[in-house]
């Protein structure tokens, strides 16, 4: 294990479990709603590839383009018939790394990458600026996360750092860039009931999504542990990294490494969860 701990407010049992991950180099923290850092292991300025994780920030800027009025939550955008919210849930009908329609909108949770490409097109369009672009102006340079770039797909193709996911964290929980009910509505399952297949993890009855968020609710089998609360929202990525909000704990998490996510991920990422909420939970 690469980088070390950086322990705060203890020698926590679970940051120790880190260092049994099979990885090389992992940078994690446990967020407050203030932004206070409870816990942190690892190098905090090492860039890494967000994945999927990328999707949460894409959607966020959405919610700010949202608010500023560049756009509303049921614009067309996307496959005919099909809006931003479609797109943010993942009920647009797409496939998931191809611009191929296989449903109508809002008939099934069809997880898309392509889909987050089709949203940044969008809100391109609509404002008249590169999305990379715009979303540096609207979330990355009002939080301050200097260090995070987007270079690839709006769907899977940021980097970032520990220290800017910190902030990010603590945007998720009191949000300052966005009203905290347009934050309540992307945190609350959209088009309700729907099944699908949570990657990694099979298929959930239902698969229930926010607005670019994924919901805990009562998936099993999850990434999250099971003593995450059902309120409890996030993202992970391919490239062994995730973000969760445990609202009712008051706790985010984020987690950076440097190894695709696999079975090892299924296994220790859950333990971890749970022993971070036995003792700060």
């Amino acid at each position: 294990m690469g980088g070390g701990a950086r322990l705060q407010w203890g020698d926590m049992d679970s940051l120790r479990l880190i260092e049994q991950w099979p990885v090389d180099n992992a940078a994690v923290a446990v967020v407050r709603p203030d932004g206070t850092v409870a816990a942190s292991h690892g190098d905090h300025e090492r860039v890494f590839p967000l994945a999927s994780v990328t999707k949460l920030l894409t959607a966020y800027t959405t919610l700010v383009a949202v608010e500023e009025g560049a756009v509303e939550l049921d614009t067309p955008a996307g496959p005919d018939g099909s809006t931003v919210r479609h797109l943010l849930a993942h009920t647009a009908g797409l496939g998931f790394d191809e611009h191929t329609v296989y449903a109508a909108p809002g008939r099934r949770r069809l997880y898309s990458s392509a889909g987050f490409e089709q949203l940044a097109d969008a809100l391109a369009a609509h404002t008249g600026i590169d999305f990379a672009e715009y979303q540096k102006e609207a979330l990355l340079q009002p939080l301050g996360m200097v260090d995070t770039r987007l270079e690839g797909s709006p769907g899977a193709g940021a980097s970032s750092t520990l220290d800017d996911l910190i902030v990010f964290a603590a945007e998720l929980q009191i949000p300052t860039l966005i009203d905290r009910s347009t934050l309540d509505t992307a945190t609350t399952v959209a088009f309700p009931g729907l099944d699908g297949v949570l990657p990694g993890f099979g298929h959930q009855k239902p698969n229930d999504w926010g607005l670019g968020f994924e919901l805990r609710d009562g998936k099993d089998p999850h990434w999250t542990g099971k003593r995450s609360s059902p309120r409890t929202f996030g993202h992970f990525g391919q490239s062994g990294t995730f973000l969760w909000v445990d609202p009712q704990a008051e706790l985010a998490c984020v987690a950076l490494t440097d190894r695709a996510f696999g079975p090892w991920a299924a296994r220790v990422w859950p333990e971890f969860t749970d022993a971070l909420l036995a003792e700060l939970g």
